[in-house]
């Protein structure tokens, strides 16, 4: 029996969730609309777990905005619009700008990697390699893409990259030149700059493995001490951060470099719950949500720890832990 399954059981929340199950499909007769607000590096996987949702689900209208997760966190926090579900690529903007007030819990569900990506005709692609990549990126004639720290997470994350890849290789003054070059082609979220890779305009760009993988981009593998996967490397990562804009206008904050791990929650107004919740048990759940996250390139986390446990809607604590130290009513 799926996590899914075991959800609806136990979820009164849930009670008119009919899922199909064996041979004989039946569609249940939840309906409504759906407001999702997602990472762009989710753009992909998420089409597809929405078209899976709606073959149970036919009468449930699903709208879904791409952005960089904290402009999806800001359109909560500052523009007061209504969402049912936000995911993010870092859970800690879930835990900074929404929670305690826009909601009280996260729960972990997938996990990703840095990497540098480009095509077959992008310059020096038949020389770069994951010993010189940071080499060939400040040449002269060669472009490389970021996204915007302040807006998506892969901004920062590039940003923590370089600073890593500074004292891996052992190269003083790295992640300054870096910083410094192209910074034309910095953009809200790391999904726009794909269009920039496939013309040509851009030779390479910093995007997480699991958008390479989707667009059948080649790419360079980093180490893992800089590639920020390894959730054992979590200390050696903690080295680097990046300043960037705060919760409030004028503010700053300093990002610490982590393991990549995404968060999801539902608001506390949002206006379909109920469905909400559904959806979240369908996401979450090792055979539906968790298989088309996995063949999309990422990482399913599924359950982790959550230092929110005991502020999880019931029907969701299946698919997360007690943190070290938390609640476990």
């Amino acid at each position: 029996m799926s996590k899914i399954v075991k959800a609806i059981l136990i979820a009164p929340a849930l009670g008119l969730l009919v899922l199909a199950v064996g041979v004989n499909k039946k569609v249940s007769e939840v309906s409504g609309e759906l407001i999702i607000f997602h990472a762009g590096s989710l753009s992909v996987p998420f089409k597809q777990i929405c078209e899976e949702f709606n073959r149970y689900h036919p009468r449930v209208k699903i709208f879904r905005e791409a952005a960089g997760s904290r402009l999806c966190a800001r359109k909560i926090t500052d523009l007061k619009r209504p969402c049912d579900v936000i995911a993010s690529a870092d859970y800690t903007v879930i835990d900074t700008l929404v929670i305690p007030e826009y909601t009280d819990w996260n729960v972990k569900f997938a996990g990703n990697e840095m990497v540098i990506a480009f095509q077959e005709d992008s310059r020096k692609a038949g020389l770069i390699s994951k010993n010189n990549w940071y080499d060939i990126l400040l040449e002269k004639d060669v472009t490389f893409g970021r996204s915007d720290p302040n807006t998506d997470p892969c901004g920062y994350r590039s940003v923590i990259v370089m600073k890593l890849a500074e004292k891996y290789y052992n190269q003083p003054g790295l992640s300054d030149k870096m910083l410094k070059k192209d910074r034309r082609y910095i953009r809200p979220k790391e999904v726009d700059l794909l269009a920039l890779l496939e013309s040509g305009e851009l030779d390479y760009l910093f995007i997480y493995r699991s958008v390479a993988e989707q667009h059948k981009l080649r790419y360079i593998v980093l180490p893992d001490e800089i590639n920020l996967k390894k959730a054992k490397l979590a200390d050696l990562y903690r080295s680097a951060s990046v300043r960037i804009a705060g919760k409030e206008p004028g503010t700053f904050i300093t990002k610490v470099g982590k393991p990549i791990v995404y968060g999801v929650t539902i608001p506390n107004n949002a206006p379909n719950r109920e469905l909400a919740l559904a959806f979240l048990a369908f996401l979450l759940d090792t055979e539906r949500g968790g298989a088309i996250l996995e063949k999309n390139g990422q990482i399913f986390l599924v359950p982790s720890p959550s230092e929110t446990f005991h502020k999880l809607p019931e029907s969701l604590k299946i698919f997360a832990l007690p943190a070290q130290g938390e609640d476990k009513r």
